[in-house]
């Protein structure tokens, strides 16, 4: 543990370091400022094996991945935990064709667990862009609804997705499909056809029921002046099928999400529901998820997040809540406050979290749970 905590105090430091040694503002003509190139500009540049945009076959062909790594702390009613964990390890490659298609091929390694490391394709998918209002993608893909479940791993701005999306989303995520996406002015829309069928490392069988996504969105930045006011509605209609495990057993699941960003602060909402079927209860709840930066590199940020089920064990605990316990409850609080130091953007940053969580659990079956957590991490991409 303390061999962890400190590689991943080095790493900072090192980070912090380099950083410091490239800051210096690039020498400006008396025309124009160039910007100079960082260290972490070309680092970043390497995974491109190939580049030409004058080609009327190839255009690019990078290497793409992710290293996600946390440490974490547990201290509750039921006992305490400390651990590491490798939570995403990514390899794969990404081509352009044509200008406009796109393949994506990339896998989910897990070196802690899996013996050979491979765990399963993420994405394998091919990607036709037509223009900025009409995207078509075919394959296995990410199925993007709720405020974080919509949103990258990379992009996170908490160490982990809010429990209401990861009780509402399929947190598989990446399913075959087809869907169609864009943007006309303001407004933004995701429409798309996915196979709920039982769970392979690979395609999925695609013999057990289907799901249909519509997300329609409207940016009021220009309207208010601000950077964004992303107001979006996500639906889901899922075939009530006992045999599909690749999604959640929900057999509808809405979402009214908020984004809004002015300069240095900002704040998230999202209001979800879904009707479950089977054992699962129907559920609904509430985040806030406010922000501020202190700096360019360093941001603030704080969530509540609220839940409750119409039934009893309706509801699942977080990552490394449950850890102490997998039973379930059927009401939920969650109180986080965190750190985040972006190194190079959301490429290369390091996160830290405090949270404090509360579940009832009204059948007394193993799902009461109050505790608090601490979860620091490296978040890679490239």
């Amino acid at each position: 543990m303390f061999k962890q905590t400190l590689t991943l105090a080095l790493t900072v430091a090192a980070s912090t370091v380099l950083a410091g040694q490239t800051s210096a503002p690039a020498k400006a003509s008396s025309k124009e400022t160039v910007k100079e190139e960082s260290i972490y500009d070309r680092m970043w540049s390497y995974p491109t094996l190939y580049k030409n945009d004058d080609s009327s076959f190839l255009n690019e062909l990078r290497i793409v991945g992710r290293f996600h790594g946390d440490v974490y702390n547990v201290d509750s009613g039921l006992g305490t935990d400390s651990d590491w964990r490798v939570r995403r390890l990514r390899l794969g490659l990404k081509a352009k064709f044509f200008h406009n298609l796109d393949l994506h091929v990339e896998t989910d390694l897990d070196p802690q667990f899996d013996n050979p490391w491979y765990s399963r394709l993420t994405d394998a998918y091919i990607a036709w862009t037509f223009c900025e209002a009409a995207k078509i993608t075919i394959g296995k893909h990410s199925a993007k609804f709720t405020l974080d479940g919509g949103t990258s791993a990379n992009e996170l701005i908490t160490i982990d997705r809010n429990s209401l999306s990861n009780n509402l989303w399929f947190t598989n995520e990446y399913i075959s499909g087809v869907s169609l996406s864009g943007k006309v002015g303001a407004f933004q829309y995701n429409a798309g056809y996915f196979s709920g069928g039982t769970y392979t490392k690979e395609f999925g069988n695609m013999d057990e029921g289907h799901f249909g996504l519509l997300s329609l969105g409207y940016d009021f930045a220009k309207q208010l002046g601000v950077k964004k006011a992303l107001l979006r509605a996500d639906y889901v209609y899922n075939d009530r099928n006992a045999e599909s495990n690749a999604t959640r057993p929900f057999e509808n699941v809405g979402s009214l999400n908020f984004q809004f960003a002015q300069d240095n602060w900002g704040f998230s909402t999202d209001l979800a529901a879904g009707t479950g079927y089977g054992s699962q209860s129907d559920v609904w709840g509430f985040v806030i998820m406010p922000w501020y930066n202190i700096t360019k590199e360093l941001q603030i940020v704080a969530r509540y997040t609220y839940m409750e089920s119409e039934d009893p064990n309706g509801i699942r605990l977080g990552r490394y809540e449950n850890v102490m316990t997998s039973g379930k409850g059927d009401q939920y609080q969650e109180f986080y406050a965190g750190l985040n130091y972006y190194i190079y953007g959301h490429k290369l940053k390091v996160q830290t979290g405090f949270s404090y969580t509360m579940m009832d659990d009204s059948a007394n079956d193993g799902g009461k749970y109050d505790g608090w957590s601490w979860t620091t991490g490296v978040r890679l991409s490239f």
